[in-house]
């Protein structure tokens, strides 16, 4: 009898009573496996389907860990039009059983929380990078100059992913005194009301620890742009060189994209890291809620505007800008809270047009098909 044949509760490991065994784990248990997912697949199982979690997806397939192994399966039955709702790595996948050629993807459950971005700031369709996430770790190198509105940004789509963001200031190592060290962590600290900031240097090994017991529970995707120093920093908290590394231009400080894909790793203190590309453009993707978050002291201070839709531009009574006036609040905040409100409102904008457009060309389609089944029946009657 195969693990994937056996209920997750036996498999967990638990005291046993004198003169039995202990139950071994269920091999899926270190990518996230429980008993919710069980339940969820239940169904499945009873149709002698597999699960198993994507590691990666390239080219109309996907690596998939099964209980029984790594298999190599087929996407067709999981990539529909709407690129939010294709597979991706992190996710449950319902697998065929062995013997099928090709093995295909039939389903996945259903995300509890997903990390999705804009693919770009002028269009209205979202990207999905990663999965049932617990935590965004946003990776910043101290290498280049700060840009604390890009960190707001990736702030914001972590909050709206539903998992807790987490700062990683890498490359601590190459910064020249410990004063100058702090006030860089303070500024993000600023920036990132209510977020974790750690500062990390994988090549001296400072602060991987720490950081490796942040993500030692669930699963974490690794955000940030090229040469941020992400796959480095993959390669620290796995224990070994599990991916390829490129050293940073010395012209501009950015780094080629060394990963292509989107990968899983299970690490050796617990959980499971999802490593991304470099991202070059970060747009919003109706993130309100995310970005209400990032900036909770302004959307605090709102409630004390005179007008309840103010846009704290001009309106006498406004809260917000006597804060800005006073210095309690710093402008730079506020104009970085304005871009991002309106950039989130002009993709929600087109993003409900472009619903209406598919949903008018579903109707005229199935208007067509209709037409058809009846012209077909009339030349029957004929």
């Amino acid at each position: 009898m195969s693990y994937s044949s056996l209920p997750f509760s036996s498999l967990l490991g638990s005291p046993s009573l004198p003169g039995t065994s202990v139950s071994a784990p269920h091999p899926l248990a270190p990518y996230g496996w429980d008993a919710e997912w069980e339940a969820e697949f239940a169904p499945y199982a009873a149709q002698g389907l597999l699960p198993g979690r994507v590691v990666r997806v390239d080219r109309g397939q996907c690596d998939v860990v099964t209980a029984d192994g790594t298999v190599r399966a087929d996407t067709e039955f999981v990539t529909p039009r709407d690129p939010l709702k294709v597979i991706c790595t992190g996710d449950w996948a319902v697998v065929d059983p062995e013997g099928g050629d090709p093995r295909y993807v039939r389903a996945y459950l259903p995300r509890r929380t997903s990390f999705v971005r804009s693919t770009s700031s002028k269009r209205s369709e979202g990207q999905i990078l990663a999965a049932n996430v617990d935590h965004s770790i946003i990776a910043v190198s101290l290498a280049a100059e700060l840009d604390l509105g890009r960190i707001e940004r990736f702030l914001a789509l972590g909050w709206e992913s539903g998992g807790q963001p987490v700062v990683v200031l890498t490359k601590a190592d190459l910064v020249p005194d410990d004063a100058t060290l702090a006030h860089l962590v303070q500024d993000v600290e600023t920036a990132a009301p209510g977020v974790q900031v750690l500062t990390v240097s994988a090549a001296s090994g400072q602060g991987v620890d720490v950081l490796a017991a942040v993500v030692s529970s669930g699963t974490s995707v690794l955000l940030g742009q090229s040469g941020a120093g992400k796959s480095t920093l993959a390669n620290a908290l796995a224990g070994a060189d599990v991916m390829e590394v490129q050293a940073i231009r010395d012209v501009d400080g950015k780094g080629r994209h060394t990963t292509t894909t989107r990968n899983l790793l299970p690490l050796p203190a617990g959980g499971v890291l999802i490593d991304t590309p470099g991202l070059r453009g970060v747009g919003l993707w109706d993130a309100e809620t995310g970005v209400g978050q990032v900036f909770a002291e302004i959307e605090e201070l709102a409630e004390d505007c005179r007008f309840h839709d103010c846009a704290h531009t001009a309106e006498p009574g406004c809260a917000v800008l006597t804060a800005v006036e006073d210095g309690t609040l710093p402008e730079r905040r506020l104009d970085s809270y304005r871009k991002l409100i309106r950039e989130n409102q002009r993709i929600v904008a087109k993003t409900d047009v472009r619903a209406r457009a598919e949903r008018r060309r579903e109707w005229r389609l199935k208007m067509a098909e209709g037409r058809a089944a009846v012209e077909i029946k009339r030349g029957r009657v004929r």
